[in-house]
């Protein structure tokens, strides 16, 4: 396709949606003195390095140069790498990941499976033997050793180079150690295998054996003299990986880590800090109960600090369960319909706070992130906020309205900060809450501001961002474009700038865009997140239907011309939207879409819908395939662009191409455009900038 040289699908897809060059992935020294974190040189350079803010000096240096390291030789990742990047949902390049010791004077890091440390203070760096690419270097706190992944295998060298030797050893090509399982990357966003003891004397190692793990094959027909991929995918209703946890000393002994495995199969959450015991957070497969277990590392035996249930089912939150430094249990819990922080056995927040993330358990109080709970005074819709919680009551920490989040350590505190006027993500150093200095973002400006309206719809408030042209004249009606993510942990109704700019520049191409965060997406409450049980489909199609309804008396909406598009959920959403609401919806843009229900993984789609063999008729109520809407040839048929990549292993290309051969056995006419090579992130530069614009081209076609 022709292309515009500063258009904004060429800019946003080139920057990868202006990501690149803004900082990230923060670590704070202990006694303040150094902000480590990765940033490219440029709005357009995909390679990080490690850069140290010197707080003492307020200077920014470079500590490890992925270019200068690899003498200006192309990237060469591992399988294994490959794997962990898209479980990850990460598409830069470079140094996309480091751990530091205890004191963060040396950082870890693998580049094209090489391993490097960086001294952190001096800002040299330095390769390590290793044997096989390396995945996932981690310093022992103490910074004498460095653990890493190879082949499976979990090895250790010494930081100056010397002792490298395996630890723990596959016994079979199905096993690895010190490596998430799939299930636990792509939906418990545990992406890490082992954990150092505090003194740096040995480590929590999980084994991983998918050999109960049923096997697809993951191929490219554009390459057919390629070799297929073999992935081990757990879809609803089959065996999981067989997950154990091992105490192996840098001498090699080991000790398994008991529990009621076959009650409580997933791990999903290890902590193991000086402040107590190593603390696991386990659940049941039907993830209605969870265990928080004690471990004694000599023995392996586990105690139950906690036991949690809920009818429904139990959530997983960031940074928590963990000690605080008193030795109390940190946790979230849905208490009533309120989301709050627990310290021990007290709750310390209420209704007013919808509790989002633990950031760091402090000796006076914990730092957090919350939104407005659904008792709180003023709505502050697509807010996220930061605390301070203590006894004594709470403190927000970020003053303007906007999507914040936080590190902190040894007074220092670093605030990140996105705000719906102003493009990509402000950072604030911040000591003793004072703010002392930025760290400047290299991202490029976008170019476009969103004419956006945040606001709620309907008599259940569903939270909606509206976005007009930004030369309409607020009040000739327009065909209206959905773009809903729509589905559990997906928030899309955000009070920040750059996550709005795509759906503004189909806005500025004619349409009315509006994005509706109905029930089972996150930020209002408990019950709003698990109202989708059992219900799925209809409970948030029918929250898209209210909410573009209710929407229609305060903006220009033309009802009779309403598209909607979407990817992954969005996606499902989609199809559901124009198969079974073709009086609303009149077009739709199918991406990555999951169809058949029972395609998908474990984890997720049984906490949403149970055990396919307990809840057939739940699975089939849920799906696109079996959907009765797909043979009524009394309802009107819509036009659908299905789009789906051959090298997605997450939503295989299957559900897609089930859904096309049960539209075209309906003889309902749609669009597949296939994308060879291409997995469910679409990196690829030409493939994001040309996706838009087919995207474009398919809905004022079908809109007319």
């Amino acid at each position: 396709m022709s292309t515009t040289p500063d258009s904004f699908p060429r800019r946003s897809a080139r920057t990868q949606r202006f990501t690149l060059g803004a900082p990230r992935a923060f670590t704070v020294a202990p006694d303040g003195a150094r902000v480590v974190f990765l940033r490219s040189s440029s709005g357009t350079d995909r390679a990080n390095s490690v850069w140290v803010l010197d707080m003492a000096l307020g200077e920014e240096r470079v500590a490890a140069d992925p270019r200068a390291l690899l003498g200006g030789a192309a990237e060469d990742l591992p399988p294994e790498e490959r794997a962990r990047r898209e479980r990850s949902r990460e598409g830069g390049e470079g140094i996309v990941g480091y751990a530091t010791d205890d004191a963060v004077e040396l950082a870890a890091f693998a580049l094209s499976g090489r391993l490097f440390v960086a001294q952190l203070q001096a800002g040299t760096a330095h390769e390590l033997p290793a044997a096989g690419p390396a995945i996932d270097p981690r310093p022992s706190p103490d910074g004498r050793h460095v653990a890493y992944v190879a082949h499976g295998a979990l090895r250790v060298v010494g930081t100056e180079g010397k002792d490298e030797r395996a630890l723990a050893e596959p016994e079979s090509a199905n096993v690895t150690y010190g490596l998430a399982e799939f299930i636990a990357a792509e939906e418990m966003s545990r992406y890490r295998g082992f954990w150092w003891s505090p003194d740096s004397q040995r480590l929590l190692v999980a084994r991983v054996d998918d050999t109960p793990v049923q096997r697809w094959w993951i191929c490219d027909p554009a390459r057919p003299e390629a070799d297929p991929r073999q992935v081990a995918y757990p879809a609803a209703g089959t065996d999981n990986a067989d997950v154990q946890l091992f105490v192996i000393g840098l001498d090699g002994v080991r000790t398994e880590v008991v529990w009621d495995r076959e009650r409580y199969p997933y791990l999903a959450h290890v902590h193991w800090s000086a402040a107590g015991a190593p603390l696991l957070l386990v659940q049941a497969r039907d993830q209605r109960s969870q265990l928080y277990l004690a471990v004694s590392p000599e023995t392996g035996a586990t105690r139950i600090v906690r036991a949690d249930e809920d009818r429904v089912w139990l959530d997983l939150f960031p940074g928590v369960p963990c000690w605080s430094p008193s030795g109390h249990l940190v946790r979230i819990v849905d208490e009533g319909d309120a989301r709050v922080l627990a310290v021990g056995d007290r709750p310390l927040t209420g209704p007013q706070l919808h509790l989002r993330a633990v950031l760091d358990a402090g000796q006076d109080d914990v730092l957090v992130t919350a939104s407005a709970g659904a008792e709180a005074a003023v709505p502050e819709t697509g807010e996220v906020h930061v605390y301070r919680v203590n006894e004594v009551g709470l403190e927000r920490v970020s003053r303007e309205p906007g999507v914040h989040s936080a590190v902190r350590a040894g007074g220092t505190t670093v605030l990140m900060s996105a705000a719906l006027d102003r493009p990509g993500t402000q950072i604030q150093v911040l000591r003793d809450g004072t703010p002392v200095a930025t760290i400047a973002s290299y991202a490029e400006d976008p170019g476009l501001s969103p004419r956006a309206t945040l606001t709620e719809a309907g008599k259940r408030r569903i939270p909606c961002t509206v976005l007009l042209p930004r030369d309409h004249d607020g009040k000739t009606p327009l065909p209206v474009l959905m773009d809903p993510y729509g589905g559990p942990h997906g928030q899309r109704v955000v009070a920040a700038h750059n996550p709005h700019l795509t759906s503004q520049w189909f806005a500025d191409q004619g349409f009315a865009v509006v994005v509706a965060d109905g029930r089972g997406t996150p930020g209002r409450s408990p019950a709003w997140e698990k109202a989708v049980r059992d219900d799925l489909a209809a409970v948030v199609l029918e929250d898209q239907v209210d909410a573009v309804q209710a929407l229609a008396d305060d903006f220009p909406l033309d009802l009779n011309r309403v598209a909607i598009r979407g990817w992954s959920f969005g996606g499902y959403l989609a199809a559901l939207a124009v198969l079974r609401r073709p009086d609303v919806f009149h077009a739709a843009v199918v991406g990555a879409p999951v169809t058949d229900l029972r395609l998908y993984d474990t984890h997720y789609q049984e906490r949403y819908l149970g055990h396919p063999d307990e809840q057939p008729d739940a699975y089939r109520r849920n799906s696109l395939i079996d959907d009765a809407g797909l043979v009524d040839a009394a309802e009107p048929h819509r036009p659908m662009m299905i789009i789906h990549g051959f090298a997605d292993d997450n939503v295989v290309v299957a559900h897609s191409l089930r859904l096309s051969s049960a539209l075209l056995a309906a003889g309902r006419p749609h669009e597949v455009l296939p994308l060879s090579g291409v997995t469910h992130m679409t990196p690829q530069e030409s493939v994001a900038e040309n996706l838009l614009r087919l995207q474009l081209e398919f809905l004022r076609r079908s809109l007319a």
